[in-house]
């Protein structure tokens, strides 16, 4: 099976029938992040047999020219969103180096193993999780579902409140789940710095003698 094999199946069903009607429709009438082609690049850049690593993030960032289709990251051209920033303090000091990824553009890790995934897939302009109950979460959940019944030893990364209810869809003893606060500057000094997640998932994954990520 591939993702296209996986998202086909879903795109089948009534949910997801309804969901494309209302999406079509969002897009004819106003501004809506990413670009529609880019919805599901996630998915395109992390191909299923090279999956190591699951981000969860929320909604797409709803400012233009922030959203590209991947979890938490923005077009190097853009300037690093307040999370993003974050992110890469945390790397800094659980490395002790700089990150990859300085520009905010995440498309080398998703290349690396690590699908950057947002439970709802599209936003309106400055609308921030204006498309939450529309089936996105239904989607995405049955993808969660999918990569916990199908694969083995992937690393969860799960980051604030909404993210870690998911663990519910995972199953632990196949996996390994890491939580903690959210890194927006409201939750990030709630636990999300020193949290050690880089470090600890490239412990996992060479403990599992696969090949670490270069965050």
């Amino acid at each position: 099976m591939t993702w296209e094999d996986v998202i086909n199946l879903e795109k089948e069903k009534e949910y997801y029938k309804k969901l494309h009607e209302e999406i079509e429709k969002k897009y004819e009438n106003s501004i809506v992040f990413p670009e529609k082609q880019n919805i599901f690049k996630a998915f395109s850049l992390t191909k299923l047999e090279n999956l190591k690593v699951v981000i969860l993030g929320q909604d797409p960032y709803h400012g233009f020219g922030q959203a590209q289709g991947l979890s938490f990251s923005t077009p190097k051209e853009i300037k690093n969103p307040p999370s993003m920033v974050n992110i890469l303090k945390e790397i800094s000091d659980d490395l002790g180096r700089k990150s990859l990824c300085e520009d905010g553009d995440l498309t080398p890790w998703a290349k690396q193993g690590v699908l950057l995934l947002n439970t709802i897939l599209t936003v309106e302009e400055g609308k921030p999780k204006s498309h939450h109950n529309l089936g996105w979460e239904i989607f995405t959940d049955n993808i969660i579902k999918y990569i916990s019944d199908n694969c083995k030893d992937i690393v969860f990364i799960l980051w604030g409140s909404p993210a870690i209810a998911k663990t519910k869809l995972i199953n632990k003893s196949k996996h390994h789940i890491l939580t903690s606060p959210h890194p927006s500057p409201l939750s990030s000094y709630r636990g999300f710095f020193g949290s050690k997640h880089f470090s600890k998932t490239n412990e996992i994954l060479t403990n599992l003698k696969k090949e670490p990520i270069n965050w």
